[in-house]
């Protein structure tokens, strides 16, 4: 199977689906890349930053685990962002010199967290829903090449007056690439969905 025959051998409509799979699995594979690249930094920073924040926080120094919170060397950790929230709420409250009581200060710094941890969540499933569509359209689009190129198939033989298998074998397997495309763009797409999505339940 020589698969630069078969490209030259294409209609246009066909070469035009061909390309847009070839974006889409960059897409997808720019995504996952990113992805990836992000949880795991999340991840390693997130590990290192919690004694961190902790042996502050034991020794009553706030201000010190608010500054090593929001520092650039904690930027992809997602429980940094989360703490940070609920620090900065308390010592907001703190420094207003409200009047909440112990209960209603916790309940407000509680809700700070809930919200920074709704943000975060929101940030990192950030371009999933790129991998959800692409694994879930890129057969489809296949399919479209598909029926395309078998179509201009079978107007190939009745302009040539010929019905032979030789003559539809020719045009049904370069038909049949699309199909195949599409779905090597979107097994992966879904992989990388499920992986990135478990990592962040996980």
């Amino acid at each position: 199977m020589d698969l630069m025959h078969m490209w030259e051998q294409m209609g246009w409509v066909a070469k035009a689906i061909g390309v847009i799979l070839i974006i889409m699995s960059m897409i997808s594979f720019g995504v996952a890349i990113e992805r990836i690249f992000t949880f795991t930094q999340a991840r390693k920073q997130s590990k290192l930053y919690a004694p961190q924040v902790a042996k502050h926080l034991k020794e009553g120094r706030l201000k010190d685990a608010i500054a090593i919170s929001s520092s650039k060397n904690y930027r992809y950790s997602h429980l940094a962002k989360v703490v940070l929230a609920g620090l900065q709420e308390y010592q907001f409250q703190k420094d207003s010199g409200g009047n909440l009581g112990r209960e209603d200060m916790v309940d407000t710094v509680r809700r700070a967290i809930q919200r920074a941890a709704a943000l975060t969540a929101n940030d990192l499933k950030k371009g999933l829903s790129s991998l959800a569509t692409i694994g879930s359209t890129a057969p489809f689009v296949g399919l479209l090449g598909t029926v395309v190129g078998i179509i201009t198939a079978f107007q190939g033989i009745s302009s040539q007056g010929s019905a032979g298998l030789a003559a539809v074998s020719a045009g049904i397997s370069e038909a049949l690439v699309e199909t195949a495309l599409g779905l090597v763009v979107a097994i992966p797409a879904v992989w990388f969905y499920n992986y990135l999505t478990g990592s962040i339940e996980y």
